[in-house]
């Protein structure tokens, strides 16, 4: 396979540029930094007249785009939520004796690209040549994670060629800024005042107003910069931009230093416009005293202590060993909990496709492994994202002329959000989803708190919804749910999806179970009657559940089976992927799957089926199965795994953990498919090591794969935390801290203490 980076354990790099914006827009998405607070995708700071999408994306702040289609319909939301590029606060211009450096013109040697992902530091180097003058142009960039609100540049620059060279670093902060994503070319940004000194500069802008009456965002950014360059007061180029000019003379062999140093702050902060200002002027003198080593250290330590507790070390594979530490990154980079306000978009900070919202992909595949690499607070912080947002939820299931709540497909803010009717009205299982990740929390952690409280808040509402969504069937005596998109979007408009209905008949039933253990505080505000209760439990007693006797498989929805059904491996090398090649009409005719559907939910329960029913499922499906989901390959993974098709399990591990690094789905060029990059760990934990929690256990089965030497990861479970290592004489699990514990590994007790 033909890469575009390297492989290597801790870093993407490249010595490779090409001036070609496939490559160019691959190279950015695939070295994108983030913090949390903000990201940015890895574009040149300098200009470059090719083609790139430069992007610098703010946790929590977005734009209601109005909502365009040929033909309205009852319901549709009004506005299509999406995330805003922010302001470039990353801008230079550079000239060399007067010229502009500009990569997609310049004749440029020792090209080096080198994301550092075990110290979140992004480095890019050169050597450019400009008539008699060469100069070696090296850019540092990272955004601290000890300080959210800090972006950090360092520029060096050094004569390699034998005449003096007059060098120009003009650093900017430039507002005239546009979405990629966007209608008719629509700018998203105000400015609202501008301030500028000979090394500093401000700007604060504001969102643009909207007819929905969604909050405006203001932003405020602050540069400083420290250098021995002579800098100077250069007329501002326009109302939204200020720049700072630093100028020096480099003799043969001389080089010089800029370090630029950006304050971002938002309205999510601060009430006022004077207290935004105020904050963002005390944080940027509060850096002002440190060194960029003292800087570059506070962040690269925290960086150190999130490795410790979550990396997984593989030996006698690289390519395996990159692509799980490149997916850890990334999901870090987007979110580590620190802002119960925010959640985890499909995008991160990487790309503005699928407009950078909240999915359900948060419950269904990080919670899963921000249990088990993170504090419980963390996923605790996920899950009250969603009861925060239950008024939004209401009004969702209104529109749709429904009861109880109906978290949406796509948000910002708990008001759907997405204009894809299919998704919208349709995909519905999401609600399923939320509740089922209530359940993984409370079984994980031991933590009924939530359950009890909030949580049983958020699965009263679903329930109420569900109960509303179902029909009773007279004919067949069965209730059933009819014109729904299940995980396989492939699929629209089906009836009686079987992971829909099985997600809906198990949500009532979970309810149920938990309602007379809710705290009083909770129960007056549940509102949930006997009559109720009745309907729910005949709804779970009488759910249709899709199954073909003959097959012994659980069947995907009404007439599935009536497909011409036909292997992928039956197409051909041009017609994948569906995606890009097949008409919509003609893939939504085809048997041919985007993700797990059926196979999604026998994950979800994976203790509840038998060997013999995976394994017809599995063998059914699978084959089927296009992955042209990033969400795909891990399920499949994990699946493998546990019914022994090693082969196919790694296979597919590799798959879901160098998705991007390898571009497999040829996507990558506008994102990261940062939610997926959970796959890789659960693939690892749940596959290779059968990591399963059952009956208040922790239960391991774990195997080495053959193209393996070892594996090992640490594991957080109930103020535990638990190191695995398997090699090929077995597996070893320490305790590392907490209480001793007995865990069951392949049927057999085993006590750890520490």
């Amino acid at each position: 396979m033909k890469r575009t980076f390297d492989v290597q354990p801790w870093n993407v790099i490249t010595h490779t540029f090409k001036n070609e914006s496939e490559n160019k827009r691959l190279q950015e998405s695939m070295t994108s930094l983030g913090n949390g607070y903000m990201g940015m995708r890895g574009f040149f700071e300098e200009d470059y007249s090719g083609d790139t999408l430069p992007g610098i994306y703010l946790g929590g702040v977005w734009y209601p785009d109005k909502t365009r289609v040929g033909w309205w319909k009852n319901g549709y939301p009004e506005y299509f939520g999406k995330v805003v590029n922010a302001t470039n606060f990353i801008k230079m211009h550079v000239k060399i004796n007067g010229e502009l450096v500009d990569l997609a013109k310049d004749q440029i040697t020792d090209f080096t690209l080198n994301l550092d992902m075990k110290q979140s530091l992004l480095t890019r180097s050169f050597i450019v040549t400009k008539g008699d003058a060469e100069v070696q142009l090296t850019f540092e960039r990272f955004l601290s994670v000890a300080q959210q609100e800090l972006s950090v540049q360092r520029v060096t620059a050094k004569n390699v060629g034998n005449t003096d060279v007059e060098l120009i670093i003009d650093s900017a902060i430039d507002a005239d800024v546009e979405n990629e994503d966007a209608n008719y070319d629509e700018r998203f940004w105000d400015v609202l005042n501008t301030d500028q000194g000979t090394e500093t500069g401000d700007v604060v802008s504001k969102t643009v107003e909207n007819p929905f009456g969604t909050p405006r965002f203001t932003v405020g950014m602050e540069m400083r910069h420290v250098t021995d360059m002579s800098s100077k007061q250069v007329s501002q180029p326009n109302d939204k931009e200020v720049v700072n000019e630093f100028i020096t003379t480099l003799q043969a062999g001389e080089l010089t230093q800029l370090e630029k140093r950006v304050i971002v702050v938002t309205s999510r902060d601060y009430d006022t416009e004077a207290q935004l200002t105020d904050a963002m002027h005390k944080l940027s003198d509060k850096v002002a005293g440190q060194s960029y080593a003292e800087l570059f250290t506070a962040h690269a330590d925290i960086w150190a202590d999130r490795w410790e507790k979550s990396d997984i070390q593989i030996s006698g594979d690289d390519e395996a060993q990159q692509g799980i530490r490149f997916n850890l990154f990334e999901l870090f980079s987007t979110y580590y909990g620190e802002d119960a306000r925010l959640n985890i978009g499909p995008k991160g900070f990487t790309g503005e496709k699928y407009g950078g919202a909240t999915y359900w992909d948060t419950e269904a595949f990080a919670v899963p492994v921000y249990l088990g690499i993170t504090n419980p607070e963390v996923t605790r912080n996920l899950l009250m994202y969603r009861y925060k947002q239950l008024d939004g939820a209401y009004h969702n299931a209104k529109q749709q002329g429904l009861k109880g709540a109906l978290f949406p497909m796509v948000t910002f803010d708990g008001i759907e959000c997405h204009n894809e009717w299919e998704i919208t009205f349709e995909e519905i299982h999401r609600n399923g989803d939320i509740a089922f990740a209530i359940y993984n929390y409370t079984r994980y952690t031991g933590d009924n708190s939530y359950v009890q409280n909030e949580g049983a808040k958020v699965l009263a509402e679903i329930s109420k919804f569900w109960a509303d969504r179902v029909h009773f069937s007279e004919r067949n005596q069965k209730y059933m749910i009819h014109g729904v998109t299940g995980p396989d979007e492939y699929e629209n408009n089906v009836d009686n999806n079987w992971y829909t209905n099985l997600l809906a008949q198990w949500t009532l039933k979970y309810t149920l179970s938990i309602l007379d253990d809710v705290s009083p505080e909770w129960q007056a505000k549940l509102d949930v009657t006997d009559a109720d209760k009745q309907k729910w439990q005949d709804i779970v007693d009488r759910m249709y559940l899709p199954y073909d006797k003959d097959l012994n498989i659980f069947v995907q929805h009404d007439g599935f089976l009536d497909k011409d059904i036909k292997p992928v491996s039956s197409l051909g090398k041009d017609d994948l992927p569906l995606n890009q090649n097949w008409s919509w009409d003609k893939i939504l005719r085809s048997p041919y799957i985007k993700q797990g559907d059926v196979l999604q939910g026998i994950w979800d329960f994976i203790d509840d089926y038998t060997p013999e029913q995976k394994k017809a499922n599995f063998d059914f499906y699978e084959p089927l199965t296009v992955h042209e989901s990033s969400l795909s390959a891990a399920i499949h993974s994990v699946l493998a795994a546990d019914l022994h098709y090693e082969d196919k399990a790694v296979e597919l591990y590799e798959r879901t953990a160098r998705l991007d690094l390898d571009n497999y789905n040829n996507d990558t060029v506008d994102g990261l498919h940062v939610t997926a990059m959970t796959g890789g760990w659960i693939a690892v934990v749940q596959g290779f090591a059968g990591m399963r929690v059952r009956d208040d256990k922790l239960h391991f089965a774990p195997f080495l794969p053959k193209k393996w030497d070892h594996y090992s990861f640490r594991q957080v479970f109930r103020n535990r935390v638990i190191e695995v290592s398997v090699d090929g004489s077995g597996a070893k699990f320490k305790l590392i801290d907490g209480a001793p514990i007995t865990i069951d590994v392949d049927g057999k007790d085993v006590k750890l203490a520490k």
